[in-house]
């Protein structure tokens, strides 16, 4: 029997013993399941009691699976799919409910916000940072546009971290593992410093590169401090700090500021070769994952990310609270790729970029007896810059034994008001009415060219727009009782509109290729309906919570690949589209401290309109990062005591069915898909289905030199499982050149964790 099918079947069987649940009551003991207490609404909550799909992971959950950024999250949440985007692994495309941002330029806007202690994480470069001392990390499903923001239209993920305890205590924890992985982390909280409270952490990873490179030259552009070429790929060098202070002035005024800073510098991930037209390359071509390599261009990847925030919380009286946060991020960002995947001298592209952010949200929280409100002002403000020189040095395609230039900048202010407010009509029904009024300005700054001979993009190239929406949300909620919450829910979300800073084709008279960078691309905006149920059951033993959804979307942006001369990529808002889908999440606590989880998520969409140059090609096309089905199972299993220690098994299982991705025609229709002529085909680029395994076997107080330490024994895709996270189709104009990126073989390795 198949992994899959295991899986389907453990799930079903688990859907069955929870329907059956009023029988094993009696079984309950006084240790139901932690009550989990969130802010998706900008204040705490009982999860039960707010209607949006939540999927909530605690910090403990976190460490214990060594999830140290979002990318860990996929296999939890239902309709959620994460994809390192290709050659980088500090970089995401994160795709909720099917809306995804696929493309990682800094010109572009997510779909799923990122906040950390509620600061917006403005892009998708520089994405997947390690945070330490995690409290936990609410992932938000759906439309999040009236509390969250901007870019918000898919979901949001809230990551909280871990308030110092004001106690001198503190961990330090050791791993060691395969490809000669060694990891360390050490958390300290000081005894208080007059009313201050601090806590310092830092971590550190290393691991040898899964893929050995075996050429050690390159005829191609080196950026100082960088080798022309690597001796492996796929490896892992990050180190984090992590500071939080909290100041509680008096009685009713609280300061708090966090100070985050990442540095990851290692080797890009390996661009393989997977399918080609040109036959200089044909012996270079592989469909199974690949151990060893032989690139000669400079492979490399560096993200340093940092954060300051400080937030000041003035407590007017027991029903009212006034809530600042001041922040600013950073991000220098830097890879370097071999295209090609070949020892063959013939396509290399780095981005080299830089980005800063400042933000300030002011809100107002509190509660009027049957009344509750959150209202606020927030402000936004950033600018980056790319240089993305690209070189293609043989003879394919009118890219030919060329170097290009490409460069491009970008100014965005927003402003924006908000207000929510909750309705108590009587004991078991609420409803709930919110807006939100966005004002933005943009700008951008595009050179392009053929080094040494024009520019088709002038280097004085620039333009300015503004936009302004406003995302409306409305629900009503019934509650019969403590345990059970259910909801109808109509919300709205946008994603920013703004400029094609990759924009240009020398083919083009320079004139069209200015009017393509000065012509903005509008919103995207999406309209959800959303019914929802959550119920607590058997003492809390037991918990269900399910959503039936239905999105509309407008104005899709969709990245297009074009590839011509460079590598590049536009944004077109070329659609409307439809996608609907079931989401259910299931868990039970025995009385031994057992537990058990299942998560099913359910897909289906398609496009309305797709208009390609004026001819409408909806039914040649397919929506991009929709797996049908995704489905997680976990086994968290108390052993009991080994040798004076608590042993437990954690087994998680995750199964993702196939997507596309990329919205190429999906077959070539001359009379009736004009545009599909000469394009590449959409399931060349179709990512299959996969399931993955992950355990941990942990034993808790192990007495080793009279002192207690925590011993765990870990493995990361167990069953070793050759899966595909990403791939780029270059398209007939590049030779059908396709480069397919593999996730992680199986690692495995012990840790070690002291307390004092």
């Amino acid at each position: 029997m198949s992994v899959t099918k295991s899986i389907t079947r453990s799930s079903v069987t688990l859907a069955v013993a929870l329907a059956l649940q009023p029988a094993l009551h009696a079984q309950s003991d006084d240790a139901g399941l932690q009550e989990i207490v969130v802010t998706a609404q900008k204040r705490e909550q009982r999860l039960v009691d707010v209607p949006i799909a939540i999927t909530a992971l605690s910090g403990d959950a976190l460490d214990r699976r060594s999830i140290t950024d979002v990318q860990g999250l996929e296999g939890f949440t239902p309709n959620l799919q994460i994809s390192p985007t290709p050659g980088n692994s500090t970089a995401a495309q994160i795709a909720i409910r099917g809306s995804v941002t696929n493309n990682p330029a800094l010109t572009w806007e997510p779909a799923v916000g990122i906040y950390v202690d509620g600061v917006y994480v403005g892009k998708t470069q520089g994405s997947l940072f390690d945070l330490i001392e995690i409290d936990r990390i609410e992932v938000l499903r759906g439309p999040q546009g009236t509390l969250w923001g901007r870019n918000t239209l898919a979901g949001a993920f809230n990551i909280v971290t871990r308030s110092p305890s004001g106690e001198a205590s503190g961990s330090a924890t050791v791993s060691l593992g395969n490809y000669s992985a060694l990891g360390g982390k050490v958390s300290i909280d000081f005894p208080k410093i007059g009313e201050a409270k601090v806590n310092l952490a830092v971590a550190s990873q290393r691991r040898d590169g899964w893929v050995d490179n075996r050429v050690s030259g390159g005829d191609v552009p080196t950026p100082p401090g960088r080798a022309a070429s690597t001796s492996e790929l796929n490896n892992i060098d990050s180190k984090s700090i992590r500071l939080a202070v909290d100041v509680p002035v008096n009685n009713s005024f609280t300061i708090a500021y966090r100070g985050d800073y990442n540095d990851i510098d290692q080797n890009a991930s390996h661009s393989q070769l997977y399918r080609t037209l040109l036959p200089f390359l044909a012996p270079y071509v592989s469909t199974s994952r690949q151990e060893k390599a032989t690139v000669d261009g400079p492979s490399f990847e560096r993200s340093e990310t940092q954060g300051h925030s400080l937030t000041l919380e003035w407590q007017l009286n027991d029903n009212n609270t006034l809530r600042a946060i001041t922040a600013q991020r950073k991000l220098t960002w830097e890879d370097g790729l071999d295209l090609d995947g070949s020892p063959l001298n013939i396509a290399h592209t780095q981005r080299l970029s830089d980005y800063d952010s400042v933000s300030q949200e002011l809100q107002w929280i509190g509660d009027a007896g049957v009344l509750s409100y959150v209202a606020g002002l927030y402000y936004f403000k950033d600018d980056g810059f790319t240089d993305n020189p690209q070189g293609y040095f043989v003879e394919f395609g009118p890219a030919a034994g060329v170097r290009f230039k490409s460069q491009y900048g970008f100014k965005t202010q927003a402003f924006a008001a908000f207000g929510q407010l909750d309705y108590a009509i009587n004991d078991q029904f609420s409803v709930t009415a919110g807006l939100r009024y966005t004002d933005e300005d943009k700008s951008i700054a595009r050179c392009a060219g053929l080094i040494g001979v024009f520019d088709y993009v002038p280097c004085i190239t620039r333009a300015k727009t503004s936009f302004s929406d406003t995302t409306p949300l409305a629900v009503l909620t019934w509650s019969p009782s403590d345990s059970f919450s259910g909801y109808v829910k109509y919300a709205e979300g946008f994603k920013s509109g703004g400029f094609n800073g990759e924009a240009g084709d020398p083919a083009n008279p320079i004139p069209v290729n200015i009017a393509q960078v000065q012509t903005p691309y509008l919103p995207e905006s999406l309209e959800s309906m959303e019914i929802g149920g959550k119920w607590l059951f058997a003492g809390n033993r037991g918990y269900a919570n399910v959503a039936l959804f239905n999105n509309d979307s407008r104005d899709m942006q969709l990245s297009i690949f074009e590839a011509k001369g460079a590598a590049n990529s536009s944004i077109k808002n070329a659609g409307e589209a439809n996608v609907k889908g079931l989401e259910v999440e299931l868990g039970w606590q025995f009385p031994c401290g057992t537990r058990l989880q299942f998560a099913l998520g359910k897909m289906d969409g398609d496009f309305d309109s797709y208009v390609d140059r004026g001819v409408e090609v909806a039914f040649n096309r397919a929506l991009v990062h929709l797996p049908e089905t995704t489905v997680s199972a976990t086994v968290d299993a108390a052993l009991g005591s080994v040798l004076g220690a608590e042993a437990r098994l954690l087994l998680d299982a995750s199964y993702i069915d196939d997507y596309l991705l990329y919205a190429f025609p999906i077959k070539v229709l001359p009379t009736t898909d004009p545009s599909s002529v000469n394009s590449a085909v959409a399931n060349d680029t179709r990512v299959p289905s996969h399931t993955l395994v992950n355990a941990r076997l942990s034993f808790d107080g192990v007495e080793i030199g009279g002192a207690r330490v925590d011993v765990a024994l870990w493995s990361k895709n167990l069953m070793d499982k050759k899966y595909i996270q990403n791939m780029i189709d270059f398209g007939p104009g590049f030779g059908s050149l396709t480069q397919v990126y593999f996730g992680t073989p199986r690692t495995y390795g012990i840790e070690l964790t002291g307390r004092w």
